[in-house]
């Protein structure tokens, strides 16, 4: 669809495994924060999520921290450059609200039951399925609506990779034993 309007057919793909995994750093680091304020958690999630996922994008090349654990970036598709800030907060207004949903089924799926999770966390999944399926550009619906795009980046921690590392030489020294 974009690479005969735009030429962008040759931008790297970040494999989906590593976009949930930075996922779920942001996600877990902002949901334990906001645990502290009670009735009030739902408001600091969205505030703390816009917080990490815009300002600080903004502020640090394309990267939250999750994105520069697992060296990935988020970019303007059209312009290959950072997102303008509103494009930004577009995109991770449509996020932030279908993980406050998705945080919110998670705490309540004791007391309220399993069906309570699953029906809180279809807009998420939703969301994540259709990166799944792009096999072009990988782009779930919050991305296509903003025109982003998740790529590689150079600048990172490389978590995953440092735990692959850390995980095989165990492994090595399990094998010794």
């Amino acid at each position: 669809m974009y690479e005969d309007k735009l030429g962008n057919d040759d931008l790297p793909k970040v494999p989906f495994e590593r976009r949930i995994s930075a996922f779920l750093i942001d996600f877990v680091v902002i949901w334990l924060l906001s645990s502290f304020f009670g009735a009030f958690q739902w408001l600091i999630f969205l505030l703390a999520w816009l917080g990490m996922r815009v300002v600080l994008v903004d502020k640090n090349q394309g990267q939250s921290l999750g994105r520069w654990a697992l060296d990935i970036r988020v970019i303007d598709f059209r312009y290959e450059r950072m997102p303008e800030l509103m494009s930004l907060t577009k995109r991770e207004g449509i996020v932030g609200f279908a993980a406050m949903l998705a945080m919110y089924g998670f705490q309540n799926s004791f007391a309220q039951g399993i069906l309570y999770l699953l029906i809180l966390n279809i807009p998420l999944l939703v969301d994540c399925v259709a990166a799944l399926v792009d096999a072009d550009f990988n782009q779930a619906l919050h991305d296509r609506f903003t025109d982003t795009m998740i790529v590689p980046s150079q600048r990172g921690f490389s978590l995953d990779l440092r735990l692959k590392k850390i995980f095989a030489e165990l492994k090595k020294n399990m094998q010794k034993y």
